[in-house]
């Protein structure tokens, strides 16, 4: 029943099939896992430490914002702890640099400027 005549009026090529396999990804991160966390809340952390010791108050603001977007692009299963840490520094940099030194910030270029 199923002859020559069907097989014919078929458009599929059997022969040019190819079975799909996803491509092997390059990074060593495991598929979609997204690392956007995970490097702002270091950058919070470096920029953190750099407004408390060195006093900058761009570098307190710079990790409040990495913060924000650490805690921002988190995951429920991710570990609050570590996010919530950072968050604290960062907000502890920008309180303690406007303590030291209550004047409004001045842009870094504004020195070199005069």
């Amino acid at each position: 029943m199923h002859g020559n005549a069907s097989n014919s009026s078929d458009p599929r090529r059997p022969d040019k099939e190819h079975r799909y396999r996803p491509p092997v990804p390059t990074t060593q991160a495991a598929p979609g896992e997204d690392l956007t966390p995970d490097f702002m809340n270091i950058l919070g952390m470096i920029f953190s430490m750099c407004g408390l010791m060195m006093r900058l108050k761009w570098c307190a603001w710079v990790a409040l914002y990495c913060s924000c977007i650490s805690f921002a692009n988190s995951r429920v299963n991710d570990d609050t702890k570590q996010i919530l840490s950072s968050f604290m520094l960062s907000i502890s940099a920008v309180v303690m640099s406007y303590l030291q030194n209550p004047q409004p910030m001045s842009p870094p270029w504004a020195s070199v400027l005069q």
